[in-house]
């Protein structure tokens, strides 16, 4: 298995943190800070998991990922949301637009980890 997951966060704290902890257990992580390209960033090189925050520039994670969902080639990438709003609505939004998980920020490693894992396998 790749093992390879793609970032898609524009604040650096949160992609310096994840990416170490990803990649201590084992992941490749890339990362990609612009919701404008990020549809393009991800079926250029599709990995095995994407990691998208909803507040973006360029373009919100919601636009993204109804993208991911509606292209044959990106359907089944899991997506994990990330956002530091976590009103119900937001969760409720990204559910029905196909989001595998939703996590609000400020999140914990081992919670990030957990998830991270649980999706993989299956």
């Amino acid at each position: 298995m790749g093992r390879r997951v793609l970032l898609i966060e524009d604040e650096p704290n949160i992609i310096e943190a994840l990416s170490f902890i990803l990649t201590r257990d084992g992941w490749t992580v890339h990362t990609h800070a612009d919701g404008q390209t990020a549809s393009d960033r991800i079926r250029s090189l599709p990995p095995d998991l994407v990691i998208l925050d909803v507040m973006l520039p360029g373009r919100s994670g919601f636009d993204i990922l109804r993208d991911l969902r509606a292209d044959a080639a990106t359907a089944a990438i899991p997506v994990l949301m990330l956002t530091a709003r976590g009103q119900p609505k937001d969760r409720d939004l990204a559910m029905a637009l196909g989001a595998s998980h939703f996590m609000t920020k400020p999140f914990s490693n081992a919670d990030m980890l957990e998830q991270v894992r649980l999706l993989m396998a299956g």
